[in-house]
């Protein structure tokens, strides 16, 4: 059973960084795309980044584009999502994600991920 277990979420000042890990076990970590969502008090799930386990592809949301960066590191079976110049409205819970897919579109869908961490705070004051 593939296990994802995510950190790094904490209080930040607006324009400040924080970068997120997320863990994995129970599976083979290089074979698996994995994303990052977040959701934030009342609304839905949103699509943050991806990145596909083939070759390497990242994708990201709009809203985050040159301001976040996932990657990862399968010595460690870690991900990780550098977010820099925080702002409020980035305030969520993240949920890091794994699974099979490697097309663009599904990666950005909540639904082609099979295996979800417990989610972090990340808290972004104005």
């Amino acid at each position: 059973q593939v296990q994802l277990v995510g950190s790094g979420g904490r209080v930040v000042p607006a324009g400040g960084s924080l970068r997120l890990s997320c863990v994995v076990s129970g599976g083979t970590f290089s074979a698996l795309s994995m994303g990052w969502f977040r959701q934030a008090p009342g609304k839905e799930r949103e699509f943050v980044a991806s990145l596909e386990w083939s070759v390497s592809n990242t994708y990201y949301s709009d809203l985050v584009k040159g301001r976040f960066t996932i990657s990862r590191d399968n010595a460690r079976n870690t991900v990780y999502l550098q977010m820099n110049s925080l702002k409020p409205e980035d305030t969520a819970i993240y949920y890091c994600a794994a699974g099979l897919a490697t097309d663009r579109r599904a990666l950005m869908r909540p639904n082609s991920y099979k295996f979800w961490g417990q989610g972090t705070q990340v808290t972004v004051s104005s």
